[in-house]
C-alpha cells in the first residue's frame, strides 16, 4: 500500500473548511481508496453509487440523508445529479449535523452542477494518480514510464502495465465517457486523441490538428476541451507581459498522463522510450505536471516569444515567480533563452528540472535540480 499522505492532509483540511467537499478526478486514480481513509465502506454514511445495494437506498434521498451525522461519502456522484439541491438543503443546516464528501470522475455536467447549485457551500480537490514524492525519487524512470495511475504503476512487469494502459483508454473511451453524457464516437475521440500525442509539448494549432483529421476547427476545439475537462489533456495558457515584443498567445498542450501518452505513442519499454523522437517533450510534460501537483502554484502559464525566447512553466506563487525549464540532458547549461526569460519576466527564482541527481548553480538564482529533489522540497 503507497501512501497518500499529502492528499489525505488535502481532503482532511478541506473538510474542516467547507461544509461540502467534491473529490474529482480520472477513473482509476485511486478516489474511493482515498476515501476510504475517512470512512469505511461498510458504514452506513458510505454510498458508492455503483452499488445497486447503494442506489437502493436513495430510493428515498432526503429520507436516507437528513438523519446522518458527521461524515457522509457519496461515491460516483455524477450518476445522481438529482442530489445536488438536496445536498445544498443539508448543507445549510445550523448547526450543521454532517459534512459530505462527494467523488466523482471528472464531469462537465458534474462541474456545471455543482458551480450552480452548490456556490459557496463547495471546496474541491483534484486527485492524480501517484506522485513521484509518493513513489520516492529511485522510482522516477518506472513512474515517468508508466504514468501515475495506481494499477499502472504498481504492475508486476513493464508489459503488465502496457496492456493495462491499453485496456484504459479502450474503456475510458467506450464506457466512462458515455456515462458522462457525451455523444462522441470512441473512435472519432480516439484518432483525436491519438494526433494530440504527437504534438504533445507543442503551441496548440486548431487548423493543423483539423486537417490532419478531417474535420473543422470547432469540432477540434471542442474534443479538446472535452479531454481537458476529464483530466486528460492539460492547456498550459499563455502569459503576456508588457514587453514590446511578439509573444505567443496560444496554449500549449499537454497529455496530463506520461503512461497514457507512451500507450498513445506505442511505446511500451524504457528502450522504446529512450530510441523515441518524442523522450524530450515526454520529459517535459512529466516534469511540469511533478512540478505542479508539488508546488500547488496560485497560477500557472507558459511563456515564448516570436524571436525565440520560451520557458516552459511560469508560476506564481505567494507573490513570487518561479520559472522552470524542464531539460533531458545530463549537465544542462545555461543558454540565452533563459536570460532573456529570467531578465524580461522579472522572474525570483529559475529551476532547471533534470533527471539527474546533482544540484549545482547556473547563475544568481539560475540553479539545476534534479526532479526527484525538485518536488520533494515544496
Amino acid at each position: 500500500m503507497i501512501a497518500r499522505a499529502l492528499d489525505v492532509k488535502l481532503v482532511r483540511a478541506a473538510l474542516k473548511r467547507s461544509r461540502i467537499v467534491a473529490l474529482l478526478g480520472p477513473r482509476q486514480s485511486g478516489k474511493t481508496t482515498l476515501a476510504r481513509e475517512f470512512l469505511s465502506a461498510d458504514s452506513l454514511n458510505y454510498f458508492d453509487l455503483e452499488d445497486p445495494a447503494s442506489l437502493a437506498r436513495l430510493d428515498e434521498p432526503a429520507t436516507a440523508l437528513r438523519p446522518l451525522k458527521k461524515l457522509v461519502v457519496i461515491d460516483e456522484i455524477q450518476r445522481r445529479p438529482d442530489l445536488f439541491p438536496l445536498l445544498r438543503v443539508l448543507a445549510d443546516r445550523r448547526p450543521l449535523p454532517a459534512r459530505f464528501l462527494i467523488l466523482g470522475s471528472a464531469s462537465p455536467e458534474l462541474l456545471r452542477q455543482s458551480s450552480e447549485t452548490l456556490a459557496g457551500r463547495l471546496e474541491t480537490v483534484t486527485l492524480d494518480g501517484f506522485r513521484l514524492a509518493d513513489l520516492g525519487g529511485t522510482r522516477l524512470a518506472q513512474h515517468w514510464l508508466r504514468g501515475g495511475f495506481p494499477l499502472s504503476v504498481t504492475a508486476r512487469t513493464e508489459s503488465d502495465s502496457a496492456v493495462w494502459r491499453r485496456q484504459f483508454l479502450q474503456t475510458f473511451l467506450e464506457r466512462d465517457i458515455p456515462q458522462l453524457g457525451i455523444l462522441i464516437p470512441a473512435m472519432a475521440l480516439r484518432r483525436f486523441w491519438s494526433m494530440l500525442a504527437h504534438y504533445h509539448g507543442q503551441t496548440w494549432n486548431a487548423a493543423e490538428l483539423a486537417r490532419a483529421l478531417g474535420v473543422n476547427e470547432s469540432t477540434v476545439r471542442r474534443y479538446l476541451d472535452l479531454m481537458t475537462g476529464v483530466f486528460m489533456v492539460r492547456q498550459l495558457p499563455p502569459w503576456h507581459e508588457n514587453l514590446g515584443k511578439r509573444q505567443v498567445k496560444s496554449p500549449k498542450v499537454y497529455v496530463r498522463d506520461s503512461g497514457l501518452l507512451h500507450s498513445l505513442l506505442g511505446i511500451t519499454s524504457r528502450k522504446d522510450l529512450e530510441l523515441h523522437p518524442k523522450i524530450g517533450a515526454s520529459w517535459e510534460g512529466y516534469a511540469i505536471e511533478e512540478i505542479l501537483k508539488a508546488f500547488r502554484p496560485d497560477d500557472a502559464y507558459t511563456w515564448a516569444t516570436h524571436q525565440g525566447a520560451e520557458l516552459d512553466l511560469l508560476l506564481f506563487k505567494n507573490g513570487r515567480r518561479i520559472g522552470i525549464e524542464c531539460k533531458r540532458a545530463d549537465a544542462p547549461r545555461l543558454t540565452p533563452s533563459m536570460r532573456i526569460a529570467f531578465g524580461d519576466l522579472k522572474l525570483d527564482a529559475l529551476y532547471v528540472a533534470y533527471p539527474g541527481t546533482r544540484r549545482y548553480s547556473l547563475s544568481d538564482r539560475i540553479d539545476v535540480v534534479p526532479l526527484a529533489e525538485l518536488v520533494q522540497a515544496e
